[in-house]
């Protein structure tokens, strides 16, 4: 019985002490284009930083901090016009799981976490005109996919947000959106 317990012991040890191809610490950062969700929206810019950590090889656990400007819609007739924009800031959790130790690097990966939003929305037609300005912050969670590449990534998130309701109207917006960010990481390269 003791052998088989050592025996068991050194294989656990053998298993945890697995070196690491890459760099434990990385810090990303990315630039890109996102597109909200919703009739007639437009598209807007984000910027991201993402400190991480490489758990091991296939498995990262990180932060992602990631600022967008985006505008809603942008629609006019001869008797209406309607227009919102905002802008969304995230503080969030993430994990990804790598497919390969390659040059070339697929991933999947999800977070989760805090959505601050600021939007404003312009409705007018011929009958009658409403406006509203909302602040707020709602928890958010995104999947994501994307690849790494040297020190070179690309990603693509799709951010899903709750509604924001303006007090007094009835307007209403979707804060939802998808991010596609290129970018690059400095350190966790390979050892």
């Amino acid at each position: 019985m003791k052998k088989i317990t050592l025996f068991c012991l050194a294989l656990l040890t053998a298993a945890a002490v697995e070196a690491q191809e890459f760099k434990p610490f990385k810090l990303g950062v990315g630039l890109g284009y996102a597109k909200p969700g919703g009739e007639g929206a437009g598209g807007g810019v984000l910027f991201g930083i993402e400190p991480a950590y490489r758990v091991n090889d296939a498995l990262a656990v990180g932060l992602r901090m990631e600022w967008a400007a985006v505008i809603r819609g942008l629609s006019t007739s001869l008797d209406s016009y309607d227009a919102s924009a905002a802008a969304i800031g995230s503080y969030t959790l993430n994990g990804q799981y790598y497919f390969s130790n390659n040059t070339f690097r697929p991933f999947v990966g999800a977070g989760v976490g805090l959505f601050s939003l600021a939007a404003v929305s312009v409705a007018v037609d011929s009958q009658s005109g409403s406006s509203g300005a909302a602040a707020e912050s709602k928890i958010g969670f995104y999947p994501r996919i994307g690849f790494e590449a040297g020190h070179f990534n690309f990603t693509i998130d799709y951010n899903l947000i709750g509604k924001t309701t303006f007090e007094g109207s009835d307007l209403e917006i979707k804060n939802s959106y998808i991010g596609f960010r290129i970018g690059g990481f400095f350190f966790g390269g390979r050892n």
